[in-house]
């Protein structure tokens, strides 16, 4: 029972932050006031960064779920809750909203963390 949780949610969070980068990426001033910190003009390079950075970790993550075991996906999983972190931290020092900053970018990095203690246990 707990395998198809496991897997449902990384694959789910996987999906979720492709999706993410596929926002920045074609439309980056909505996607950045969901992030928390509106763009300024002139912002839109570093909007394509987060994009695709965010893109290429959920299809990482993807095919590490094909291709790798379990435990390979869990500690995946705990390296990229650093992301979420550190969202957190910048949404706070740019005097961004506080409560996106702890209600999506922090409760994103804790589920993460549960999804990778979840592969482990599978």
């Amino acid at each position: 029972m707990l395998t198809p949780i496991a897997y449902g949610l990384a694959i789910l969070l996987c999906l979720f932050v492709a999706f993410i980068g596929f926002r920045f990426l074609s439309v980056p001033q909505a996607a950045a006031a969901g992030y928390g910190v509106p763009a300024k003009d002139g912002d839109s390079v570093y909007l394509t960064v987060k994009g695709q950075r965010d893109l290429v970790y959920g299809i990482l993550g993807l095919a590490l779920l094909a291709f790798a075991d379990a435990s390979a996906v869990g500690w995946y999983m705990v390296a990229v809750a650093l992301i979420p972190l550190s969202d957190t931290l910048i949404v706070l020092r740019h005097s961004g909203n506080k409560a996106v900053a702890f209600g999506i970018h922090f409760a994103t990095a804790v589920v993460v963390l549960i999804s990778g203690a979840l592969m482990f246990l599978v």
